[in-house]
């Protein structure tokens, strides 16, 4: 009996403290329960919640809960991201073999070129982000590398360098948004831009630096031509209408000159036709009077009368008796020549 007493009382507490272990275990079990049946998503994070090897997104933010040890989550980054295509850093006098391979690239007149670009791509789908590929940002690499060549290729040196790089950034992207529409990899393009271009040597380099000095002072040309042009043309305009206006007056002139001598000749033809013998002598002595003014013409008439035709206006009486007593010849000699007689 003593001895079974002893093994109870020895019993006891070593009931009390498995009853203890396994509370103690039961929490710990229950706080690890506790502790993986919620997550968190930030604002620029969505989750991939899977269940039993079935993925669904979740985009809204704050606190979620979920089954412990059944579903499992994958938090992705939603925000922009970037990386280089070809990037070689100034500083670096002898770039890696990887950054000389991605960045030279010819173009369509067959000339070598460095060309740095900078994609930002950012995730749209983080489930198919998660399992169309294994690395989606790779995959857009490559995608962008075999466009940025593609490009490339088809534009000259000098556009490449110059002209046209607004141009081919807006073709390459165009051209990587629509593969990646083909694969579809759960990510999107936000933009692609050309850090740098420079040709492979430095003679090239500053070949090119003069043709672009070269440009630079025909556009300047142009635009003083142009400056030049748009003043002198007010000038010219305000010259021209001058000329207009004083061929205008000039014509009107002559049209009114000629209505003038139109009429004249109207009116004599009127009295022509009334007179015609009158009208010729008239218009005889009036040509005479105009061709020699300084002539002096007197015409003898019946009756040892004479009569003064030219000039039209007068003569002197003086003369007139003279020529009376003469016996009435027809004189037609200057004054002068009268006196000397």
């Amino acid at each position: 009996m003593f001895g079974k007493k002893r093994e109870n009382n020895i019993g006891i507490p070593r009931g009390k403290g498995a009853a203890g272990a396994k509370i103690v275990l039961a929490l710990g079990l229950l706080a690890i329960l506790a502790g993986n049946s919620y997550y968190s998503i930030q604002e620029e994070e969505q989750a991939v919640v899977c269940t039993f090897g079935s993925p669904k997104a979740v985009t809204t933010p704050g606190l979620h809960f979920k089954i412990p040890f059944i579903q499992n989550v994958t938090k992705v980054n939603t925000t922009i991201q970037g990386f280089n295509i070809g990037y070689r850093d100034g500083t670096d006098d002898n770039p890696t073999g990887d950054d000389i391979e991605d960045a030279l690239m010819i173009t369509s007149d067959y000339n070598f070129i460095y060309v740095d670009f900078y994609a930002e791509y950012r995730v749209t789908d983080p489930v198919k982000a998660l399992y169309a590929s294994e690395n989606p940002a790779l995959v857009l690499k490559n995608i962008a590398q075999n466009c940025i060549r593609t490009t490339i290729g088809s534009y000259s040196v000098d556009s490449v360098l110059t002209t046209g790089k607004n141009e081919i950034q807006s073709n390459i992207k165009q051209m990587i948004l629509d593969k990646l529409e083909t694969y579809d990899i759960g990510i999107q393009l936000v933009n692609i831009t050309i850090q740098d271009a420079t040709p492979p040597t430095a003679e090239v380099e500053n070949a090119f630096k003069e043709v672009e000095t070269a440009k630079q002072g025909k556009e300047t040309a142009l635009n003083n031509a142009n400056k030049y042009r748009n003043e002198q043309i007010p000038n010219a305009e305000a010259e021209s209408d001058k000329i207009l206006q004083d061929a205008e007056a000039k014509k009107q002139e002559r049209i009114n000159e000629a209505s003038g001598q139109a009429a004249r000749f109207n009116s004599m033809y009127q009295e022509y036709a009334k007179y015609p013998e009158v009208t010729k002598k008239r218009m005889f002595y009036e040509a005479i009077e105009d061709v020699l003014p300084d002539v002096k013409v007197v015409i003898e008439g019946e009756g040892g009368k004479t009569t003064t035709m030219l000039p039209l206006d007068s003569f002197v009486t003086q003369e007139a008796s003279d020529i009376s007593g003469n016996g009435g010849t027809l004189e037609a000699e200057p004054e002068e020549t009268q006196e000397e007689e």
